[in-house]
């Protein structure tokens, strides 16, 4: 008990020491809260398992394995359903559980990410964790029904996606370790094996804090950034991916009938984004904030492209006593003209997710050697520092 005690005490000192986008001085808008992460949302926790082995050529079913799943929990191990809704900008993906969603309002379950071949693996696994926690609702008894969200982006070009190596165990351990505080970025968890832009990618977090005169309302943002080509990357504003086009190029293997992969030039892969809020809002105005989401990611350059799956969960965790099975509740929440300002925490927190995951991002090579540079970090802040948009 006391070694893994430690060791959780130094993973999170090594999440809180990592340096930030806006600790090189990249300018955001917006105030973040002290993690500027999602779980400055009040009882939200992140836990991950990162699976990491094996080197060289595909063997299907043995590796190289460059993958893992990430795990949100909406009021951390406490069963207590969320005001809830979602929206996708291109339909390339999945997340399972959604329609339930749409027509009861409520996330019941925790919300998972993972590669697009073990969605189902994790789905039931989830399953049993909750089974195994009592996580749902004692109206049913023994006889209660979930539909676990997860999601996925595609890691199949740096990972054997087809020997599923995500197992339950490893689901079980990124939602035990489920945690508060800091939350480690980049090529972990389910973002293990991940590309952005052209550069390594992953999971990034950030957050706002409104204004008092606003609500003084958190909004927190958890992505899984796998989408964009280089020349779209725009970061503060600046073109820098169009700069950074022939830096540190993607390579491939050459493949089985010899011929030579080429960097992907157009938008591929996907984004999923999952967003908290403490702002008390029904479903309705939560789908409003999912729909504000594309602009974050836009922000950035992703335009959400055929190949892409852009799918984005949002949930409150205000009204902590709206579920119910038999009883009428009353619920609060606040007047549309007064959403203006989520809607703007919502965009910021985004865009800064996604940078923040290509700043935490570190040079991958994966399956038939294939490789993916981190973002060459000093080149961009030259860049920023060219157009007048850093702040150091």
């Amino acid at each position: 008990m006391r070694i893994a005690f430690l060791l959780l005490l130094l993973q999170l000192g090594a999440a809180a020491q990592q340096r930030r986008a806006r600790d090189y001085g990249v300018p955001f808008d917006g105030s973040p809260g002290p993690y500027n992460a999602i779980t400055d949302v009040a009882g939200v926790t992140v836990g991950q398992t990162t699976l990491i082995s094996g080197d060289g050529p595909l063997v299907k079913g043995k590796g190289p394995i460059r993958t893992g799943v990430t795990a949100i929990l909406p009021r951390g191990t406490t069963f207590a359903p969320c005001f809830a809704n979602w929206y996708t900008l291109n339909g390339n993906g999945d997340m399972t559980g959604t329609h339930w969603i749409t027509e009861s309002g409520f996330l019941e379950t925790p919300i998972l990410i993972t590669n697009t071949g073990n969605v189902g693996t994790v789905r039931d696994a989830a399953w049993q964790w909750m089974d195994q926690h009592h996580y749902y609702t004692p109206f049913y008894h023994d006889y209660w029904y979930a539909y676990p969200v997860v999601a996925e982006t595609y890691d199949g070009i740096f990972n054997d996606i087809n020997g599923q190596h995500v197992h339950k165990d490893h689901v079980f351990r990124a939602l035990d370790s489920a945690r508060s505080g800091p939350v480690d970025e980049g090529g972990v968890g389910g973002g293990t094996g991940m590309m952005c832009y052209g550069f390594k990618g992953g999971i990034g977090t950030a957050s706002r804090v409104l204004d008092k005169r606003a609500g003084g309302y958190t909004v927190g943002v958890l992505v899984q950034c796998n989408h964009g080509s280089r020349n779209q990357l725009t970061i503060a504003g600046v073109p820098v991916g169009k700069a950074l086009q022939d830096t540190l190029p993607f390579t491939m293997d050459k493949q089985p009938l010899g011929l030579a992969s080429t960097p992907p030039r157009e938008e591929t892969g996907s984004i999923i984004v999952v967003l908290a809020t403490d702002a008390p809002l029904l479903p309705g105005q939560l789908k409003r904030l999912a729909q504000r989401i594309p602009l974050g990611v836009t922000r950035t350059g992703g335009i959400g492209g055929n190949g892409s799956g852009d799918i984005f969960i949002v949930f409150s965790t205000a009204n902590p006593h709206a579920f119910s099975n038999t009883d009428n509740e009353n619920v609060t929440t606040i007047p549309n003209e007064h959403i203006n300002a989520l809607f703007t925490a919502t965009i910021e927190a985004t865009e800064e997710a996604i940078v923040n995951a290509l700043f935490a991002g570190k040079t991958l090579t994966g399956i038939n050697g294939n490789t993916v540079y981190g973002m060459p970090k000093e080149a961009v802040l030259r860049i920023l520092k060219q157009y007048n948009r850093l702040n150091k």
